[in-house]
């Protein structure tokens, strides 16, 4: 009975365990025909597995774990995975390789150290992934450590792993290591070469890119597509023929013209706007998609082709290919650039139709479009609202639309939102916000983003790093903008040209100059932009020696053919007094613009040609270029000059009944100050009592000074009311009032006025004037003749001069208080100090007194030296005792 029983017993165990056998071998079965064909089905394979406790079979856990993975359920992969045992290697690389493809790196990278804990040895795909995740987080110290654990296994050589590291590596900035690597490896194959070629190529090593193609092809390698869609993306920076030959390697290789790589060569073609070869590719042999389709649109809208765009948009719907959030994406770009609104409305309609309008892309484009076509930001904002999950390019979208409308007040608003929301805002948000801070001059604001950035530690960051610069330069926190510029990781030539920029508008041009010191330190060239901000400070300094080294560096480095480097140079010339090298640089100007004509205008007038400026005009007329405010400016400022008063009247009219040019309140200014040196003073004053703008206190100050000219002592005293109601605290009307005074025979109340402003704490503006000797700049300052050491220095020489003019029997005995003006210091420094064929150049900052005007034209004709004198009006050339402005009253307009 007993051994019946034991019989049975065995009996039904093997018969079960034949069943659970053969359950198992279903399972694995149907799992692999799910993998292929019906993954939702195999899913409820799972519930048995457990039943019947299943688990510790390998191969049916590690189907259901790659099941689980291809149909994205990595969290229930993950759960499957932490109850099975064993696990053998392919369960743990294909949950890390999960991890790696749904850019979860830190769990990839969590797992794999389980992994290495657990003592199971990887494989080559199991490093591959943990380095493609080293690659996704930047991180190079673990990849470093991934590295010795592939020496340690045995793996190094090996060409998937090599070409993964070399990935690394590049992408980490050490190419070097990327490179020593890949010449390591022992069987490189195609995938290695293309990974090396793309390393190159986004290290931006166009040519060494080409360089190991060639190479590879030498050695016997054959390239795929993706390879030729690397040397695409790079003979984009080298140049059409570059592509044209790549292109031809294609076709003699018979690659077959697949989707990706139809796409890359209509990319190419369209960065050349070569508009039949991207339709040529488009129409070959070979498949087609929406992708390709939305290239050639992207081609046409990154040329601006509008016709093109549209009509390729339209062929694309017709030929059966629904566009995608990217086609309406490229669209709607091509809409803000052109600014058409009404065409951006017709797209608009056509993505609600097709149901992308909550599809965060297109929406991001729309609000784009609406911030940058419309005049109103209520529409941008209308689709902002209706996004239902706006990302952060939404936000900065958004951010900078309100700064461009002018609501730079409203953008800080939005950025506290941003962040309440939980949406963390990029370095192109806090650019834009800096950009907001600027326009609004608040610097509390500008700090408060600085202590964002550096809690972030996003400082660095390139393009924020040079707002922030930006930011203090224009703020006058010139110490800060330093400060900014070297703690920044990188600097290119836009941070320092943001400088140069920025010192120019503050008046500080030594400091500007200084700047190329600090870009040379770096290695940075200087471009276009920045040699015309140093141009301009050397125009302003007077400093002709600089400039003229800039000028051969400009056409050494191929700047010569740029209009705003010509213009600086046109101006620096103009300002120095060199009027042919002047007129030379005008003349070589391919095709000049009117801020071209109105610098040779200028220069012609500044310095003395007044008739040659009014014909200078007219030329510009005749040759069809129309003038801008600017030239009237100039135009106004030379009939002053010249006391072309009907003339200048002429002009003003011109400016609204023939140019369509509305006169600003500058404008206005000079028409005063020419009617006031014609002692039209009532006619002066009629023009601001009836002016449309309203005044402003240089135009008060400006009729004070023809007052003071024409000693109308009621009106002066008029006009230094008015204007000290609109600037109480400027010295200027003080200073110019008490002069009326006494030369009106009123010294009693010229010295109450003189007492009035030293009460109220007011000082004169200090006279400065500079000379550049041996490149190098020196500034001086006006000083009282009662406490200086006349004995020493620059003083003595001075004194020693007059001594000389004296014995040469001249009339000029000079005032005392004006012998150590600065313009006199500077010009006697000049003479000493400069070489004997050198001219000298100094520039003033206020209108050049008459003492030192006989100063130095008796000097020239004591000595056969050029001095050229630039202050506040014009520009003095001095030679054989004669200066271009015949010692006239230059303009009543103050600087």
């Amino acid at each position: 009975m007993t051994s019946k029983v034991v019989a049975a017993a065995s009996a039904a165990f093997l018969s079960r365990t034949n069943e659970l056998g053969n359950l198992q071998q279903s399972c694995i079965r149907i799992l692999s025909f799910c993998e292929s064909k019906s993954s939702r089905i195999g899913l409820h394979i799972h519930c048995p597995v457990i039943k019947f406790g299943l688990l510790d079979n390998l191969d049916l856990c590690n189907n259901l774990l790659s099941l689980y993975l291809k149909t994205d359920c990595i969290w229930n992969a993950r759960k499957l995975f932490d109850e099975m045992s064993p696990r053998n290697v392919f369960a743990w690389t294909v949950v890390i390789s999960a991890y790696t493809k749904s850019r979860e790196f830190v769990s990839a990278l969590s797992l794999f150290g389980e992994m290495m804990a657990s003592g199971t040895r990887p494989s080559e795909f199991t490093f591959s992934s943990v380095i493609r995740s080293c690659v996704g987080l930047r991180d190079l110290s673990y990849g470093a450590r991934v590295h010795g654990s592939v020496i340690k296994t045995g793996f190094e050589g090996n060409s998937v792993i090599g070409s993964s590291l070399t990935d690394l590596y590049s992408k980490c900035g050490q190419l070097k290591e990327a490179r020593e690597l890949f010449s390591s490896l022992q069987n490189r194959d195609t995938i290695s070469w293309t990974m090396m070629i793309s390393s190159l190529v986004e290290a931006r090593k166009w040519r060494e890119a080409l360089h190991l193609y060639s190479d590879m092809i030498k050695v016997g390698v054959s390239p795929n597509e993706f390879t030729f869609v690397k040397l695409l993306g790079a003979s984009s920076f080298l140049g059409l023929e570059f592509g044209k030959i790549i292109h031809s390697n294609i076709i003699v290789r018979g690659i077959p013209p697949n989707v990706v790589l139809k796409t890359s060569l209509v990319d190419f073609y369209s960065r050349f706007s070569k508009k039949e070869d991207s339709l040529k590719v488009l129409n070959s042999t070979g498949e087609q998609d929406v992708f390709l389709w939305t290239s050639v649109v992207s081609g046409f809208v990154r040329n601006l082709k509008a016709t093109e765009a549209i009509g390729t948009f339209l062929e694309m719907r017709d030929s059966g290919f629904q566009p995608n959030n990217f086609t309406y994406s490229a669209i709607l770009s091509l809409c803000s650039s052109v600014r058409s609104l009404d065409l951006g409305k017709q797209i608009h309609s056509l993505m609600i139709k097709v149901g992308l309008e909550e599809n965060t892309d297109v929406g991001n484009a729309l609000v784009d479009m609406y911030m940058k076509c419309s005049a109103s930001e209520v529409e941008a904002f209308g689709v902002f609202a209706a996004m239902i999950s706006p990302n952060v390019i939404s936000w900065t979208t958004l951010i900078l639309g309100l700064v461009d409308h002018g609501l730079k007040q409203d953008c800080l608003g939005l950025l506290m939102e941003m962040v309440t929301q939980g949406v963390e805002p990029n370095v192109v948000t806090l650019s834009g916000v800096l950009r907001a801070c600027r326009k609004l001059k608040s610097i509390r604001h500008v700090v408060e983003i600085h202590g964002y950035l550096l809690r972030r530690h996003v400082d660095g960051e390139l393009i924020v790093g040079n707002s922030l610069v930006d930011a203090y330069a224009s703020l006058s926190k010139v110490e800060y903008a330093w400060k900014a510029t070297r703690l920044t990781d990188r600097r290119d030539a836009i941070t320092y040209t943001s400088l140069v920029t920025r010192f120019n508008e503050l008046g500080k041009y030594e400091m500007a100059l200084s700047v190329i010191i600090h870009m040379c330190a770096d290695g940075i060239r200087m471009d276009p932009v920045s040699i015309t901000g140093f141009i301009s400070a050397s125009a302003n300094l007077g400093a002709l020696e600089t400039g003229k080294h800039l000028h051969c560096y400009s056409e050494k480095s191929g700047f010569s053919s740029s209009v705003s480097v010509s213009n600086s140079l046109l101006d620096m010339y103009g300002k120095c007094g060199l009027l042919e090298h002047a007129k030379k640089v005008f003349e070589e100007i391919a095709i000049p613009d009117v801020v071209s004509w109105n610098g040779v205008i200028s220069a012609l007038a500044s310095n003395g040609c007044i008739s040659s400026a009014l014909s200078a005009f007219e030329e510009m007329r005749m040759k069809g270029f129309e003038p801008d405010s600017v030239t009237f400016l100039i135009l106004l400022s030379a009939c002053s000059n010249g006391r072309l008063t009907e003339m200048g009247l002429e002009y003003f009219q011109s400016m609204t009944e023939i140019h369509n040019i509305e006169p600003q309140i500058d404008h206005y200014v000079h028409l005063v100050g020419i009617l006031g040196r014609a002692a039209r003073l009532e006619e002066a004053t009629g023009v601001v009592e009836t002016m449309q703008l309203r005044p402003n206190a240089l135009i008060f100050k400006t009729l004070l000074r023809a007052c003071r000219y024409h000693g109308n002592l009621a009106l002066g005293e008029d006009m230094a009311n008015k204007g000290l109601a609109l600037a109480p605290f400027d010295p200027a009307f003080y200073i110019l009032l008490a002069d009326l005074y006494d030369e009106c025979g009123k010294p009693e109340l010229a010295q109450k006025t003189r007492n009035l402003m030293s009460e109220k704490g007011l000082i004169k503006k200090v006279s400065k004037s500079t000379v550049e000797v041996n490149g190098k700049i020196n500034s001086f300052v006006s000083e009282d003749a009662t406490t200086v050491e006349k004995t020493t220095g620059i003083h003595a020489e001075i004194e020693s001069i007059k001594e000389e003019i004296k014995r040469f029997g001249s009339p000029y005995r000079g005032n005392e208080n004006a012998s150590f003006h600065s313009a006199k210091q500077a010009v006697v420094y000049g003479f000493i100090y400069a070489s004997p064929q050198a001219p000298i150049h100094v520039v003033k900052n206020k209108i050049l007194c008459k003492d030192c005007h006989d100063f130095v034209s008796i000097l020239t004709r004591l000595v056969d030296k050029k001095i050229t004198v630039r202050d506040g009006n014009q520009v003095h050339i001095f030679r054989n005792g004669e200066c271009s402005c015949k010692r006239e009253e230059t303009t009543f307009v103050l600087s």
